[in-house]
């Protein structure tokens, strides 16, 4: 089932992680026919964007991410609205920042929210998304001289397209997000990764973490997704571990840019896989 594909259609925020730069690799192996695409860790969603496929299940477990995505389909012009109310200024953004210390949190509207986090991944130092263990956004100001937070363009063509398809949006597990995918349906996981060193590895997006015992599971829900038929790629880092656990399947190693990360030098070209069930 094809439509029209949208090219304006990309990620609203700058996500770590984020598969922009490695899309033409991943592309490669996406199978040409899909019923239903299914993204358990959709993050900027860059995958789903540069696919646009005609019926989509996309989850993660950060209520404010997806909360994000339900805005943008279902009250842009709200959003858009409330955007326009922000500035770059620094005491203005640690001022928004600090909202979510507050019991009165959650008294702001779904759209309240996703502006906020939109402003934030825009203007904080070097588009990072993450929280502290209790759950508060604590990155600092990024001091950037024209942030451009409220991206009508890229924002309506994201809505027209969560519009155009059939996309249904989960705050859900990854398992439970893909309990019903079936053969013809397609899966791409994009978890967090492996860390390539005992001081590398990233969790905060979300109070859950994603250890190896986490990564066991996912293999669990992979081998499962396997044995019913359904197609899945998944990335991950080219450590060991990760390499042993998935020895069985085809393993693609690509190199991909990392240009996030808080210290500077650590940017850069990294070791990746790609492991296809098919």
């Amino acid at each position: 089932m094809k439509q029209y594909y949208n090219r304006l259609a990309k990620p609203f925020l700058k996500w770590a992680g984020g598969k922009r730069q490695l899309l033409p690799e991943i592309m490669k192996y996406i199978p040409a026919d899909i019923d239903v695409y299914y993204e358990p860790f959709v993050g900027a969603g860059a995958v789903l964007f540069g696919l646009q496929p005609a019926r989509a299940v996309i989850s993660d477990t950060n209520e404010e991410l997806i909360n994000c995505y339900r805005v943008i389909k279902e009250q842009l012009p709200e959003l858009l609205e409330d955007l326009s109310r922000h500035i770059n200024d620094e005491a203005y953004y640690y001022q928004m920042r600090d909202l979510d210390r507050h019991a009165g949190y959650y008294d702001l509207t779904p759209v309240q929210r996703a502006s906020r986090l939109i402003f934030l991944n825009k203007t904080c130092y070097n588009g990072l998304f993450r929280v502290n263990s209790q759950g508060q956004f604590n990155v600092p100001f990024g001091r950037y001289k024209a942030p451009k937070f409220r991206d009508e363009v890229v924002l309506t063509a994201v809505h027209e397209y969560l519009n155009r398809a059939e996309v249904q949006l989960l705050t859900a597990d990854f398992a439970k997000a893909v309990e019903r995918a079936k053969a013809g349906d397609f899966v791409y996981f994009d978890p967090p990764y492996d860390p390539v060193s005992p001081t590398s590895g990233f969790t905060g997006y979300d109070l859950g973490g994603f250890n190896r015992d986490e990564q066991k599971r996912l293999k669990d829900v992979y081998d499962e997704l396997t044995a019913r038929g359904v197609k899945c790629l998944l990335s991950n880092s080219a450590t060991p571990f990760i390499l042993e656990l998935y020895r069985n399947y085809d393993i693609n190693i690509v190199s991909a840019n990392r240009p996030i990360n808080s210290v500077p030098a650590k940017r850069g070209k990294v070791r990746e896989v790609l492991v296809k069930n098919w």
